[in-house]
């Protein structure tokens, strides 16, 4: 039996991309919880043009750079962007509104009505990719674009 060509994410060619997977979820979403995370996912890719989309852990939408970015996980009370390295992270507008008593990650619970500060927010994602390429080991290549739009 022949086995099955993988993609360079680890994919079958027959798989959806995990950017089609995260439009997915957002169509899926028919709520105010599928607009917020359509903004976020627009807001940090305005932020870094390269970051590269993947699909983890049975549905979470996940954003890389050089290692993860954050998360976009999406609850009936909230869309919670969970930042990785957020505790190493600069807030000077105080976006990170939850998870702040670990000491590697933090989030942002953004709830039905709520607005979101764009600058601020990509100011943390380019926060983000920074300090994963500051952090890097040498010699270990950064992740490749993924354009499965």
């Amino acid at each position: 039996m022949k086995k099955a060509a993988t993609a360079a994410n680890g994919s079958s060619p027959e798989s959806p991309s995990p950017s089609e997977l995260i439009d997915g979820r957002i169509r899926e979403l028919t709520d105010w919880r599928g607009e917020i995370l359509a903004r976020v996912r627009a807001l940090i890719r305005e932020a870094d043009p390269d970051v590269v989309e993947e699909w983890k852990w049975r549905g979470v939408p996940v954003w890389e750079h050089a290692g993860i970015l954050c998360t976009g996980e999406t609850y009936k009370a909230a869309v919670k962007l969970t930042f990785a390295k957020g505790a190493s992270l600069e807030d000077p507008k105080g976006l990170f509104n939850s998870s702040l008593e670990g000491n590697t990650r933090r989030a942002i619970d953004i709830h039905e009505g709520e607005m979101i500060d764009a600058e601020a927010l990509k100011a943390l994602i380019r926060a983000a990719v920074a300090l994963n390429l500051s952090t890097r080991r040498p010699g270990k290549k950064s992740t490749p674009a993924h354009t499965g739009d």
